[in-house]
């Protein structure tokens, strides 16, 4: 009994940790955070923030993966509905990975800020291989009900997850790329749809699936990233 307080205890105090940094990425920014802004917010002290953190980085990588553990609650759910089919749960996949993406546009851009920093390199690979083992079987479940259903043709299709979310690195990569570069916004965004459809026709090449069958997100939603909170005043 007293390991499973201990352990609550633990867990409580972390995630107390987390969402105070979380709550300063958003008000001060991850680069000018530093760790006795959370030990003055907290009424801690180093020693304890070690305990649960050996770094500002590993701060940073459990933030990134907390967001994977939501974002992966509302997705596990599509994957898992007998009622739905295979394309349709992709389009849904898609769509609520979107719109997930959207609902926390500032924390995500200000997360982008710091996440393509040549500091974080080695962080940035150990959350790909995490999130490579959590989404990809995810995806290679699906691919294997659209093989069943005779609207995927996919070869080598135990790997075709691991493909699929590869390309998506990909593609998130050219994207935060776009996002955090000066340029006009409306070049970014031609840029971005032109980008969009070429990856989008390589996915359906990867799956075998029709032509135009796929969408990997909507014309307004893609927009909505372009938009600066002044825009919408």
């Amino acid at each position: 009994m007293a390991r499973i307080v201990k352990e609550a205890e633990y867990a409580a105090r972390r995630k107390e940790i987390l969402d105070v940094a979380q709550r300063f990425v958003y008000t001060k920014g991850y680069e000018q955070m530093s760790i006795q802004d959370i030990l003055d917010e907290l009424q801690i002290s180093k020693g304890a923030f070690y305990h649960y953190f050996s770094s500002k980085s590993a701060l940073l990588e459990a933030l990134i993966e907390r967001m994977m553990d939501e974002a992966e609650s509302f997705l596990l759910p599509i994957v898992q509905d007998p009622h739905l089919a295979a394309l349709e749960k992709l389009h849904r996949y898609f769509d609520t990975a979107n719109r997930w993406k959207v609902a926390q546009k500032a924390y995500m851009l200000a997360l982008l800020q710091v996440w393509y920093a040549d500091e974080n390199a080695i962080v940035r690979q150990k959350v790909f291989t995490l999130a490579s083992r959590r989404i990809a079987p995810m995806l290679t479940r699906i691919i294997h009900q659209g093989i069943q259903e005779g609207v995927l043709k996919a070869s080598f299709s135990e790997h075709a997850g691991e493909v699929v979310f590869s390309l998506f690195q990909g593609l998130a990569d050219t994207f935060a790329g776009l996002l955090l570069s000066c340029g006009a916004h409306q070049d970014e965004l031609r840029h971005t749809e032109s980008t969009l459809s070429a990856y989008m026709d390589a996915l359906e090449r990867i799956l075998g699936a029709p032509t135009g069958s796929l969408h990997l997100i909507d014309a307004e939603m893609l927009k909505e990233w372009f938009t600066a909170p002044s825009d919408n005043a």
